[in-house]
C-alpha cells in the first residue's frame, strides 16, 4: 500500500519519544526520575470516580447528544462564565474525547489551505503538526525573558501578521514555559487580533492549575469572546488525563460546526464519564485542593534545589506545572553545546529524564539560550529531592 502524502507532514507528541528512552533505561535496571511527561500520578477524586460508577451502573452506557449531554454543557457554561465574565450557554459548548481533538476542529472549522497560523514557540508540537497536516501554514512567534517570567514577543509578532494570517493560537497559561500573560499583554494581543480580525484558539488547559493569584483570559477583554475558542481540558485540574474528556467553547456557529466534525470523527464523546466531570464542576472541591497543594509542594521542593545549582536560573511559575530553567551556562561548565547529548548524558548519570526546548519547535532565528523543562507532575516529592540532588551533583562535577 502506498501511503497518504498528508502523513508525511504529520508531527508528534516528542514528549513521549523521551518516554520510550526512559522506558529502555529503566528496563536495563536503572532507576529513571520522570520530569519528561506531563501526565499526572496524582489519583482522581473520590467524588468523581464514585459519580461515573454510579452512571455506570444507571446505565449511561450508549450512545450519547454529540456535543455532550446537556447538564455538562449547562454546568460548564455556567462554571466558565463565573471565571472569565462571559456569557456562554450549553449552544456554546461542544464536548470532546479530550483537549487536544479541539486543535485540529477548530483549524477544520476556520483555517483554509494557504492561511497562515501564527503560534507559540516554544510551544505544544501539536499545533504546528495540525496546521501543516490540514495545508495551513505555520509561523511561530517567540518569547523572551522578562522580569518574573517569559513574555511574548508582541512586537515580532505584529511584524509577522500578513495579509495571509487568519487565525492566532494563545496558550495561556503556557507549556512548556509555565509563562502567563499580564493583562497589559493581553490588551496588546487583543488590539492586534481586532486590528488585523483574527481568530483566536486560547488553549486553556492549565487555567484552573494555578497556586497563586488569578488566572486571565483574552475572553474576557472587550470583543474577544466572539473572536475566541477555548480549549478546555478537565484533564488537569480533575487528574483525569486517561479518561480524555475536555471542550470546545466559542461561538455558537463555529461551536455547531465542531459538534459536526464530532458526528464524523468519533459520534460522541464518552457517555458515562460526563457524569463524573458534573460531579468536578459541582461536587466537593476537597480533591481538587489536594491535587493543587500537592503539585504546589512539588513545584517549591523542585524550585529550591534548582536555585541552588550553579549556571541554572529558573523563574517561578504561579500556574502550570512545569519549570523551564535556562540551563546555558550549566551546559558550558559540562562543555557541552547540543541539546541531546546534555539530555542523554543527564539521564545515564543520574537517571533524571527531562525534555528540551526543541521538544517544543525548531530552534527560532537568533536563539542562542538553552533551556530545558521539568514536569513535576507525574513525580512524587522524595522522587523530586533524590533525582535533582543527582542532577545537582551531574552539572558541578
Amino acid at each position: 500500500m502506498k501511503l497518504a502524502e498528508r502523513l508525511f507532514r504529520l508531527g508528534t507528541e516528542t514528549a513521549f519519544a523521551v518516554s520510550c528512552e526512559a522506558a529502555a533505561y529503566a528496563a536495563g535496571g536503572n532507576k529513571v526520575y520522570p520530569f519528561h511527561l506531563g501526565d499526572i500520578n496524582i489519583r482522581t477524586p473520590d467524588n468523581i470516580i464514585e459519580a461515573t460508577e454510579k452512571a455506570i451502573k444507571d446505565g449511561k452506557t450508549g450512545y450519547c447528544p454529540n456535543d455532550g449531554i446537556p447538564q455538562l454543557r449547562e454546568f460548564l457554561a455556567e462554571d466558565v462564565n463565573k471565571s472569565h465574565r462571559s456569557h456562554y450557554t450549553l449552544n456554546n459548548v461542544a464536548i470532546q474525547p479530550g483537549g487536544k481533538p479541539v486543535i485540529g476542529k477548530f483549524l477544520l472549522v476556520l483555517m483554509n489551505p494557504g492561511d497562515e497560523v501564527l503560534y507559540p514557540n516554544p510551544g505544544y508540537p501539536i499545533y504546528e503538526s495540525m496546521i501543516e497536516f490540514h495545508l495551513g501554514r505555520a509561523v511561530p512567534y517567540g518569547y523572551s525573558e522578562g522580569l518574573e517570567n517569559f513574555e511574548m514577543k508582541l512586537d515580532d509578532i505584529e511584524r509577522l501578521i500578513t495579509q495571509k494570517t487568519r487565525i492566532l493560537i494563545l496558550n495561556n497559561p503556557q507549556n512548556p514555559m509555565g509563562a502567563e500573560s499580564s493583562h497589559e499583554e493581553l490588551e496588546r494581543v487583543a488590539g492586534l487580533v481586532r486590528k488585523h480580525d483574527l481568530s483566536v484558539l486560547c488553549d486553556e488547559s492549565y487555567f484552573d492549575m494555578r497556586y497563586e493569584g488569578e488566572s486571565q483570559s483574552l475572553v474576557s477583554l472587550p470583543g474577544m469572546e466572539e473572536r475566541c475558542v477555548i480549549l478546555y481540558s478537565f484533564s488537569k485540574k480533575f487528574a483525569m488525563t486517561g479518561w480524555r474528556l475536555g471542550a470546545a467553547i466559542g461561538p455558537e456557529k463555529v461551536i455547531e460546526c465542531i459538534a459536526k466534525l464530532n458526528v464524523n470523527d468519533e459520534s460522541c464523546s464518552n457517555h458515562f464519564i460526563q457524569y463524573g466531570a458534573i460531579e468536578g464542576l459541582t461536587g466537593d472541591q476537597a480533591g481538587v485542593k489536594k491535587i493543587l497543594e500537592t503539585l504546589r509542594k512539588r513545584r517549591d521542593r523542585a524550585l529550591e534545589i534548582l536555585s541552588s545549582i550553579h549556571g541554572i536560573r529558573c523563574f517561578n511559575p504561579k500556574a502550570t506545572f512545569y519549570l523551564f530553567p535556562n540551563v546555558t551556562a550549566a551546559m558550558n561548565r559540562k562543555g557541552l553545546s547540543d541539546y541531546n547529548e546534555f539530555r542523554i548524558a543527564a539521564l545515564n548519570e543520574t537517571g533524571v529524564s527531562f525534555c528540551t526546548r526543541l521538544h517544543f519547535g525548531r530552534a527560532l532565528p537568533g536563539e542562542t539560550e538553552k533551556y530545558i523543562r521539568l514536569a513535576y507532575s507525574g513525580i512524587n516529592l522524595d522522587l523530586i529531592e533524590e533525582g535533582l540532588m543527582k542532577f545537582k551533583k551531574f552539572l558541578e562535577s
